[in-house]
């Protein structure tokens, strides 16, 4: 626990708070038009799971061009 309380949470908290809105605004992003470059279920693994640059990556080559 000493661990812990040894962390500057007043730097961290705003990567975490980001990383957080580019996940869900990406996953409603994807899931509203569903229309990407690759196969659907791929873009979501990718947002979700490789945290602050999965959301960048799918914004930058995941959306589909109309």
């Amino acid at each position: 626990m000493q661990e812990l309380a040894k962390i500057p949470w007043d730097l961290i908290m705003p990567i975490i708070v980001l990383q957080l809105i580019l996940m869900i605004v990406a996953l409603f992003d994807v899931i509203r038009h569903q229309r990407t470059n690759g196969p659907f279920i791929m873009w979501i693994f990718i947002i979700v799971f490789v945290n602050i640059i999965g959301p960048i990556v799918y914004f930058i080559f995941g959306r589909k061009q109309t």
